[in-house]
């Protein structure tokens, strides 16, 4: 008889019984502009220029039906060189690149000359976007050891900035609200900060996430004329009711589901009418790297109606422990999820 103290947890791993439809989806109905992609140094290490071969993660994504991408980790400087000479071959046609700025200097008195100075030189080599990135409000801190709120007034030139210079934000600023709660048997992420509790933004050393969302707002009316992608479902994927009363009262916002397919394929219903009804605020993305690639399960929340699947191709639900259904979409919000709207933002801002 197996221990029972071992079916729990990271152990324990059901397989259904139930028989439902299945549909095979290996490539999507229209083509696809990926918005939320990393090639570089962020999520794969310093050595990601000799880790991967772009070539083949090229030809992995059209076999998808992937057209175009967008790549997040330009950086800034020699990196934002190292990083276009990697993606050379496929910059003109299918790589758009975003860069970002130094954070870390926001103490220097010439912080806001050294944003406007690097954004211009960077939007000069070719970027088309701002990436700015949770370490600010979650892990940075300045000079005098306090975290940095995301509206810190101190910030706001990168945002201006962006907004002068036509450059897309593309703002990660929360990660899921069970990573703000204690890991304990309530929290329904338990398995996943179980093993990675870095990801853990719990205690008073944090900002609640509530308080990430007053911020947010803040960043979004505080600069009208900067359009800015909300990465991961607005922040707030778990309340699509809140986040559609944000993209009601912020023209200049809106938002990819990021690795949230596995929120939006848990509220079919909710997500459905979401979905329906932003359709012109909503952009593709998976948070894709070269050594991720998982499209499969997107593909089938949003085209068909499916019951109760796995959101991964993972042998273990990496983010929560259930399954997802799909939404239907009809073609006209597909299409314009699928690559309508980015390329309607990037030819209004950049490509002009």
């Amino acid at each position: 008889m197996s221990d029972p103290n071992l079916i729990c947890g990271m152990n324990y791993i059901p397989h259904t019984t139930l028989r439902a439809p299945s549909t095979r989806i290996e490539k999507a109905k229209f083509p696809v502009f990926e918005a939320h992609a990393h090639l570089g140094k962020l999520v794969i290490g310093d050595n990601y220029d000799t880790l991967y071969d772009l070539d083949n993660t090229v030809d992995t994504l059209k076999s998808f039906g992937i057209k175009r991408m967008i790549n997040l980790d330009g950086f800034w400087g020699d990196e934002l060189d190292r990083m276009l000479a990697k993606t050379q071959k496929y910059n003109d046609d299918f790589i758009v690149t975003f860069g970002t700025v130094d954070v870390s200097r926001l103490d220097d008195a010439d912080f806001e000359s050294y944003v406007y100075r690097t954004l211009k030189e960077s939007k000069a080599k070719g970027i088309k976007g701002v990436k700015v990135w949770k370490n600010i409000s979650l892990y940075l801190k300045d000079k005098n050891g306090k975290k940095i709120p995301f509206d810190d007034p101190r910030i706001d030139c990168i945002f201006k900035a962006a907004g002068e210079l036509r450059l897309i934000v593309l703002a990660h600023v929360a990660d899921p609200i069970a990573f703000f709660d204690p890991i304990d048997m309530y929290n329904e992420r338990y398995d996943e900060l179980h093993i990675r509790p870095d990801w853990s933004f719990y205690g008073e050393e944090f900002f609640e996430f509530n308080q990430l969302m007053i911020m947010q707002e803040n960043v979004l009316k505080n600069n009208p004329d900067t359009t800015f992608i909300v990465a991961h479902g607005g922040s707030c994927s778990e309340d699509l009711g809140y986040v559609g009363r944000c993209l009601d009262k912020y023209p200049n916002m809106f938002i990819d589901f990021a690795e949230r397919v596995s929120e939006v394929g848990r509220q079919p219903y909710s997500s459905r009418k979401f979905f329906n009804k932003y359709q012109d605020r909503i952009v593709f993305g998976t948070d894709m790297n070269p050594f991720n690639i998982d499209y499969e399960a997107n593909f089938r929340c949003l085209e068909t109606f499916d019951e109760y699947f796995d959101y991964s191709n993972k042998p273990k639900a990496p983010h929560g422990n259930w399954k997802i259904y799909g939404i239907g979409l009809e073609d006209g919000a597909l299409e314009k999820i699928y690559y309508k709207n980015i390329e309607k933002l990037l030819n209004k801002e950049v490509l002009t």
